[in-house]
């Protein structure tokens, strides 16, 4: 413990997501040491993130305007729908400049564990982007992990009766990887998605 205002930097950089106590306690100590200019840089940013950042109303993504870039885009197939957790998986996916549709982003995932239902993720707003029939294809990039993987089986519950293409990014064996090392779901899950060899 530490005497005040150093301890409440510590205590509020902990509450940040994957840091924890000797993390909290290390970055706390490096703005500490940190030039009062680059310390003052640091909170203009956070503040300005926090007045000028908002979700984009069409798709949920990060957006500095009423709606994101890629919705703006004109470009963009509006037949394919990518649905996503986080803005953060659409960076990833945007990366590999592969899709060339919109998006989707749910806020989350089903976490029962964490009381997380349909109910408190954009599953709602996604129907009513898919109700004008535009859509023809919703891609489920959800997460490969338990959470991830129900909220697709609920996803296409909803949607298959809908009578549009609904598909799941492949997964399985990661590229240099052993399959010693490999679990279970993972090694499920590539033998379920494994292909012909062309010639």
């Amino acid at each position: 413990m530490y005497e005040g205002v150093v301890q409440d930097l510590i205590d509020e950089l902990g509450r940040l997501p994957g840091v924890g106590p000797k993390s909290a306690q290390r970055i706390a100590f490096h703005i500490l040491q940190t030039d009062p200019v680059d310390v003052r840089r640091l909170a203009e940013v956070l503040l300005e993130v926090k007045a000028k950042v908002r979700f984009c109303a069409v798709c949920g993504n990060v957006a500095e305007e009423e709606t994101c870039r890629i919705c703006r885009d004109p470009r963009r197939d509006p037949s394919l729908i990518c649905v996503v957790e986080e803005s953060k998986d659409v960076v990833a996916i945007e990366r590999t400049r592969e899709f060339r549709g919109r998006y989707h982003v749910l806020g989350g995932a089903i976490s029962p564990i964490e009381g997380i239902g349909p109910d408190d993720l954009r599953i709602r707003e996604l129907m009513a982007r898919l109700a004008d029939g535009v859509v023809t294809e919703v891609i489920l990039a959800t997460d490969p992990n338990l959470e991830g993987e129900a909220t697709a089986t609920y996803l296409t519950r909803l949607l298959r009766p809908m009578g549009l293409r609904v598909t799941r990014l492949a997964s399985g064996l990661p590229v240099g990887g052993d399959l010693e090392y490999a679990d279970e779901v993972t090694l499920g899950r590539a033998f379920e998605g494994r292909r012909a060899v062309d010639d």
